[in-house]
């Protein structure tokens, strides 16, 4: 070889190697970021564009000012099961645990495929900051190579559970801080989150941020006490609101937002058992949530227990002050942050959500009208959801595979739903829950019967085991699977 052609092979190598890197730099500019802010019974009616006028929420309400508001954008009903729900993009009750046994809080599974593997195998930098609840309901007996850093997140900085007492916080795997100080929680979560937006900003990041309050026990910093109309309750939520607005702020100066989707959403509806007479929240000392025009709330497939308010954010991206009305849930993140990211959700198993980048695009003719959404309490299916139309499903005063007491003590009595037959809802004509039409429209009962047999079949009630539920452990499956004699008629 003549050193002509040796030096044009040399030129052609390196020329190859800039064009790959330049390739892998391009690919990364193009791959978006995401923030998922995830609060904690949060209410239908608890921020400023959802209606309250007791919390000043200036900084999410900019979000939907200048993004897209999800008018009828669903969760589960209790905290556990949402957070198996976002990370997984399925039913909770779909999802494998650890020794195929369902918890009320799920035990995630090693073998699930979280949203931060999805997109960490795409070479997304992966933080998680708060309440994580995968690895058992407890601050100390939990699974330690069921946390964050294990389940995809390179980084943790949080807690393994609720705040009913105490917060044991912790960095990565390491105990930093046991019995914390509530109140700095809020700020210290936001901090942290701007240090791993200022650490990666040069590559793609996903950031999962699950706000421990206002769940309770409720605290808010020095800055906020007393500052809202709503007594503690709104001052935590109004400190929540201003690192929202940091972290907007941040994305803004280091020219990031317009690389970046920010989903702001709750859990749950709002812990109406904090609130005096298991009401609505609006008193300064109730300690929960307002869900709003919804009827009741966490702990409950009515309206108030699961739909939540949402908001997306991603400014040339999402057209400024957008209203979506469509069907939407928790389960559709995990598909729809995959195909944004140029890559797919796992292919070997079932997933429930869909990709909605049609939503977030304003093209809203290209929804699904056959879109369903089915209304678990744990291992119970209550609801059915097609359309402006849902469909409770019959069941009795008291339900004894239900784990936490019968009747549910966390909801107002009138809202204890005892039915021997299916009642029906127009969402559209009265989103209180509050008229039933079925006798008007036979034909709806019966197309959302059929609609809660085929989910009974796939994925399970509290009777049945559906055959699209994940058992990846040996033994028997749901060894504590109720049987009754005379299960409800349906």
């Amino acid at each position: 070889m003549t050193i002509r052609k040796v030096y044009r092979l040399l030129i052609a190598i390196a020329l190859g190697i800039a064009a790959s890197a330049f390739s892998a730099q391009t690919a990364a500019e193009e791959r978006p970021n995401f923030i998922v802010i995830f609060v904690d019974d949060l209410g239908y009616g608890d921020i400023g564009c959802f209606g309250s006028e007791l919390i000043a929420t200036p900084h999410i309400d900019r979000m939907a000012a200048e993004g897209m508001k999800f008018t009828s954008f669903y969760a589960q009903p209790i905290c556990g099961p949402s957070r198996a729900a976002i990370m997984t993009g399925c039913y909770p009750m779909r999802v494998a645990e650890r020794g195929n046994i369902k918890n009320t809080h799920p035990v995630l599974h090693d073998r699930e495929i979280t949203l931060a593997e999805v997109l960490k195998a795409k070479g997304y930098a992966t933080g998680c900051f708060g309440k994580w609840d995968l690895a058992r309901h407890s601050q100390a007996k939990f699974e330690p190579d069921l946390m964050p850093n294990h389940q995809g997140f390179d980084y943790f900085f949080g807690t393994p559970t609720s705040n009913d007492s105490v917060v044991n916080l912790y960095r990565n795997e390491e105990l930093i801080e046991p019995r914390t100080n509530m109140a700095t929680l809020t700020r210290r979560y936001t901090d942290e989150v701007l240090a791993f937006i200022k650490k990666h900003k040069s590559r793609p990041f996903f950031i999962y941020l699950p706000h421990t309050m206002p769940h309770t026990r409720l605290a808010a910093s020095k800055e906020f006490q007393g500052k809202s109309k709503r007594g503690l309750y709104g001052d935590v939520v109004e400190e929540i609101d201003a690192g929202v607005g940091r972290i907007l702020d941040l994305l803004r100066r280091e020219q990031l937002a317009k690389k970046t989707y920010v989903l702001f959403t709750s859990d749950n509806g709002p812990w109406l058992i904090k609130n005096h007479g298991k009401t609505d929240g609006f008193r300064p000392k109730d300690h929960g949530g307002s869900a709003g025009a919804l009827r009741s709330g966490k702990v409950s497939t009515w309206e108030g227990g699961v739909r939540v308010p949402t908001v997306f954010w991603a400014p040339s991206r999402i057209e400024a002050g957008t209203i979506c009305r469509e069907l939407a849930s928790t389960l559709d993140v995990l598909p729809t942050f995959a195909a944004l990211a140029g890559t797919e959700p796992p292919e070997d198993r079932v997933i429930d959500g869909e990709d909605i980048r049609h939503l977030l695009a304003g093209r809203f003719a290209e929804a699904d009208a056959e879109k369903t959404y089915y209304y678990y309490l744990c291992t119970h299916l209550q609801a059915v959801r097609q359309g402006q139309w849902k469909l409770h499903l019959p069941r009795p005063h008291r339900q004894p595979w239900l784990k936490w007491g019968n009747p549910n003590q966390h909801i107002a009595p009138e809202d204890h739903l005892a039915t021997a037959k299916p009642i029906l809802f127009d969402l559209e004509a009265d989103l209180g829950e509050t008229t039933n039409v079925a006798a008007d429209h036979p034909e709806v009962v019966g197309c959302l019967l059929k609609l809660a047999e085929a989910a009974r079949e796939d994925i399970g009630d509290y009777d049945c085991i559906g055959k699209n539920q994940r058992f990846f452990d040996d033994g028997p499956r749901r060894p504590d699977l109720w049987k009754e004699q005379s299960p409800p008629t349906r």
